[in-house]
């Protein structure tokens, strides 16, 4: 499956997609580019739950890591409708 490759991928692509809103001339262009950011970390998620299936990660490694991108996912989800309120106000 090269999850090593896919999850690495996932992963690193969260704080570019932030990076790559953050120069963007609008708040409804980097809420965009946030939630490409949370498609990326809800990616993550699977390819864990998936190694773990695969008995790629023990059952201490999953939870550690899936508190970790929950924690991510739910910054994101803030962040989203913190930038999403401002293009109301």
């Amino acid at each position: 499956y090269s999850l090593t490759n896919q999850l690495r991928r996932a992963t690193s692509s969260i704080p570019a997609n932030i990076a790559e809103g953050c120069g963007k001339n609008s708040n409804a262009e980097f809420a965009h580019y946030l939630n490409i950011a949370l498609g990326s970390a809800n990616e993550a998620e699977y390819f864990l739950i998936l190694s773990k299936d695969l008995l790629y990660l023990n059952e201490e490694n999953y939870s550690g890591l899936f508190i970790l991108i929950n924690e991510i996912k739910a910054m994101l989800i803030a962040l989203i409708n913190k930038v999403r309120s401002k293009l109301t106000t």
